[in-house]
């Protein structure tokens, strides 16, 4: 009976010391920035919305928005992507799109939009989450020696020849086979370069 208790107990303590370490990306109003984490719970990215008409309904959804994304991590990130989310007045999910960046250097900003966007409501908050914060790092780009210098034999282009018999004349190149009718039987014929 005890073990039945404790098993239970025990998955819960650990749900809560799971859930107590993960970053808490909270909502932030319209005219806000809203915050994205990077892998170690440090804040990675601030967002701020540039697009202000934000009226969307299931009828005519708002299909893009504009955003300015701001790397507030110290790491320069080679490849940024993420998500833009938005919720109505209820805190019911109208709408997401997915954003990206090829390049995002420590404490600069950039303008993204949001493609694929299907906004069916007028937001109140929204939030970013981040999905993919690459990072530039040289530890683990290793030197390279440069390859050893050797001699480099080059092949000759293939050379074409002709063939004139009784002044009709064949074309053939070096290893390509031809057939050629001599007489009443097909003959073939390839021309090999000297060993």
């Amino acid at each position: 009976m005890k073990r039945l208790i404790l098993m239970p107990m025990l998955v819960i303590g650990f749900s809560f010391a799971a859930l107590a370490q993960q970053p808490n990306e909270q909502r932030a109003p319209l005219t806000g920035p809203a915050v994205a984490f990077d892998a170690k719970s440090a804040t990675a990215l601030e967002a701020r919305l540039l697009t202000q008409v934000l009226n969307g309904s299931d009828d005519s959804p708002v299909t893009n928005v504009k955003i300015a994304v701001k790397n507030v991590a110290p790491n320069f990130y080679t490849y940024v992507s993420g998500w833009a989310t938005f919720y109505d007045s209820n805190a019911v999910r109208c709408g997401e799109g997915l954003f990206k960046l090829d390049a995002l250097a420590p404490d600069e900003s950039a303008e993204v939009d949001t493609p694929g966007l299907r906004l069916r409501c007028s937001p109140s908050t929204w939030r970013i989450v981040a999905t993919n914060l690459m990072t530039r790092n040289a530890d683990f780009a290793p030197i390279a020696a440069p390859p050893p210098v050797e001699a480099v034999v080059e092949k000759p282009p293939p050379v074409n020849f002709i063939i004139s018999i009784d002044g009709e004349q064949h074309p053939i190149q070096v290893n390509n086979p031809i057939v050629l009718k001599l007489g009443n039987r097909n003959r073939k014929i390839v021309l090999k370069p000297v060993p």
